[in-house]
């Protein structure tokens, strides 16, 4: 057990009434992520209080009438599991470095530059984003913060969130490795069996172009055609 000057707390509002429990951070977090840990390894303090910091409890009357249980620990787990958890200075930093470089593999896997139409290498998007002061929030999808993050980091960097239509076209023999292949990393939007050779239409990041062509070209040994149709801005 975590002793109390190493705890957080996890708090949960339900029923317009506020529940908060001192926890270990890590294991909270750990558990909240879906990793099977006993209640009782988490909780600093086995109580669960209205203020945790001036050690007010809660009754047990509405422990139970809106965690249907009088089990401290089964109505802790779900405190932690749909609840907040505060982070140590440590944590947050972690998370959002970790957040941050998640949003900058994604924005180097789905843009290029415009002007030379490769794609910008992650550490390249991550000096920008700090150079543009660019705030990441770690609770919030990497996904969802692309569009903020694009808009500050133009100012410092060329960029273009570009989608491409593409026709691939392989040898017979090869087809069966490049479909799955393909399948996995891009979007199969049409495809073709013929007798010597497999065709098909992909929709993919302009970012990933060079990747997914060099794969194709490593895979069919050179013998590959494509062709760009469409570009998606």
């Amino acid at each position: 057990m975590v002793s109390i000057e190493k705890a957080v707390i996890a708090r949960l509002n339900k029923n317009g009434i506020q529940f908060e429990i001192w926890v270990d951070p890590d294991k909270a977090l750990e558990f909240k992520k879906g990793k099977a840990l006993n209640t009782e390894e988490i909780l600093a303090v086995n109580d669960i209080f209205k203020d945790a910091k001036k050690g007010e409890r809660v009754s047990e009357n509405d422990i139970v009438n809106c965690f249907h249980t009088k089990s401290i620990f089964d109505a802790a787990a779900e405190i932690i599991r749909n609840g907040e958890v505060q982070l140590t200075t440590e944590q947050k930093r972690r998370f959002i470095e970790e957040k941050r470089k998640q949003i900058a593999d994604i924005i180097s896997k789905q843009g290029i530059n415009p002007q030379t139409k490769l794609p910008h290498p992650p550490t390249r998007i991550i000096n920008a984003m700090e150079e543009a002061h660019v705030n990441i929030d770690p609770f919030i999808p990497a996904q969802e913060q692309i569009e903020t993050v694009l808009s500050k980091i133009r100012s410092i960097i060329p960029i273009r969130i570009e989608r491409l239509e593409i026709a691939v076209k392989v040898p017979i023999e090869h087809a069966g490795k490049v479909s799955s292949f393909l399948r996995k990393t891009a979007q199969v939007k049409n495809e073709e069996w013929k007798t010597d050779s497999w065709i098909c239409i992909i929709e993919i990041s302009g970012g990933m172009q060079s990747e997914i062509y060099q794969k194709l070209n490593d895979m069919t040994a050179g013998k590959v055609e494509v062709k760009i149709l469409k570009e998606k801005h």
